[in-house]
Order: structure tokens, then sequence, then C-alpha cells
């Protein structure tokens, strides 16, 4: 079993950075062999479904976003520590949700969809 535990949301003014962050444990040390393949980052904002918001290839680190993220967001990760990372700059009102965590055992993550799923962290984007 993989647990995903989030941080980093907050309340920034438009325009602002924040950055999150999301560390993977499990039966094994590494993401590898817990058997996850993508690792990335949804939200969602009061009255709407659930988006995929970005996404990394944990092998490779090739990475995927939602268009109205693209030059704002960027997802990274680190190996040594099962981490993954959304830096969020020039945030936008629009931005304000609530982030999940998620993991896939499969490519794909934003078409797909997760197996796994962090607890939600709140960003908040005021105009």
């Amino acid at each position: 079993h993989v647990q995903l535990q989030a941080c980093g949301g907050g309340l920034v003014q438009a325009g602002g950075s924040l950055r999150l962050s999301c560390a993977a444990s499990g039966r094994s040390s590494s993401i590898w062999d817990m058997g996850i393949w993508d690792m990335g980052w949804f939200r969602q904002a009061p009255g709407k479904e659930r988006e995929f918001v970005a996404g990394i290839t944990w092998i490779t680190g090739s990475t995927s976003y939602v268009d109205s993220v693209k030059g704002r967001f960027t997802i990274s990760r680190d190996n040594a520590k099962n981490m993954v990372y959304l830096q969020m700059n020039s945030l936008k009102p629009e931005d304000t949700a609530v982030y999940y965590c998620a993991a896939s055992r499969l490519s794909r993550l934003g078409a797909r969809g997760a197996h796994y799923w962090g607890q939600g962290t709140q960003v908040t984007v005021s105009s």
C-alpha cells in the first residue's frame, strides 16, 4: 500500500508563488519498487469536478500539464526522497482549489486517473 502526504498550500495574492510537496511512502524504499509509474497533482475547486493539473513519469522525468497552467507551474521529483513538488508561479484567483497529490501504477496519469491519493491541501489566491 502507498501513502501520499501533501503539504504546502496556503493563501497568496494573485501573481504570487507557492510550492506544494508530496511525500510517498510504502513497504518499499523506492517509488519504483512501490509499483508507481506516474505521480502528479489534481485540483478541485468549489462546485467543480476534480481536474488533472500536472504529472511526471518517475523513471523518465517526462512531464505533462493542463493547458491552463503551462508556463506557470512546474512539477519535479526527488528520487532520493521519494518526493514530488509543484512549483506554482504567477498564481491567479482561478487557481484556487484543493490540490491533491496522486500516484498511478500506470502511465498517463491525467487520462487514466490515480490509484493512490493524498489528502488535499488548500490553495487560495486572492485578487
